[in-house]
């Protein structure tokens, strides 16, 4: 009877504390512009996020990725590289606190690991917006991509200052040097993904509800059982 009490209660124990599964963050953020974006992701690197619906009609990409800059006075930036996968030859947004405190987004071309250029892109972009509210700005823009363009290679990166209205060189740091990767445009919403998540804990919290209140049962039976022997 003591086994079978000792058994019961490890059980219930290792069920009641059985983790949840994982949720990305960024399904939990939300956008003082109420924007609400079909994708996001958890990007890898440098605790950044990005947010983003592709129009496949019109061939249009909408994105709000966030950041934390490497120093407050820092920059971020977010862009796509046509024709490789690394930095050099992407087309980027960077965003910075100008020296009157208000945030602004500015298009560069990333001519190479020394050299960038601020410039229009070869992509057109529209909506550009920044802004930075504890510890975190954030770059919204629209591309307009070639037709049938559905993989894009993206990177992004965090600097520490700004020197007379250009980003100073990031670190080299894995971190950095590791936050690139391609994105599948017409994958499945992680949103969708999380949303069904969701549904699932639900009806798996009612069914290990039902386990528990069993086990419960054992358990004072088993109890009792003592008690009275």
């Amino acid at each position: 009877m003591k086994f079978w009490l000792l058994f019961s209660l490890s059980l219930l124990i290792t069920l009641s504390f059985t983790p949840t599964a994982h949720s990305q963050k960024c399904t939990s953020q939300t956008f003082t512009n109420n924007q609400i974006y079909k994708n996001c992701t958890d990007l890898p690197t440098l605790d950044s996020y990005l947010h983003y619906t592709y129009d496949a009609d019109d061939s249009t990409l909408s994105i709000a990725f966030i950041a934390p800059p490497a120093n407050p006075d820092g920059w971020i930036a977010w862009g796509i590289n046509p024709k490789g996968t690394g930095m050099a030859g992407t087309q980027a947004l960077i965003a910075y606190l100008k020296s009157n405190g208000k945030m602004t987004v500015k298009t560069y071309n990333l001519v190479s690991y020394v050299k960038i250029v601020q410039t229009n892109l070869s992509f057109d972009v529209s909506d550009m917006a920044a802004e930075y509210s504890d510890g975190v700005m954030r770059i919204f823009a629209k591309f307009k991509l070639p037709e049938n363009m559905t993989v894009i290679n993206q990177v992004w990166q965090v600097g520490s200052r700004v020197k007379n209205g250009l980003p100073a060189k990031h670190a080299f740091d894995p971190v950095n040097l590791n936050a690139r990767g391609e994105l599948k445009l017409d994958e499945k919403s992680n949103s969708e993904d999380d949303s069904n998540d969701k549904d699932n804990k639900k009806n798996g919290s009612s069914r290990m509800g039902d386990t528990r209140f069993g086990l419960y049962f054992v358990v004072l039976l088993s109890f009792w059982g003592i008690l009275v022997m």
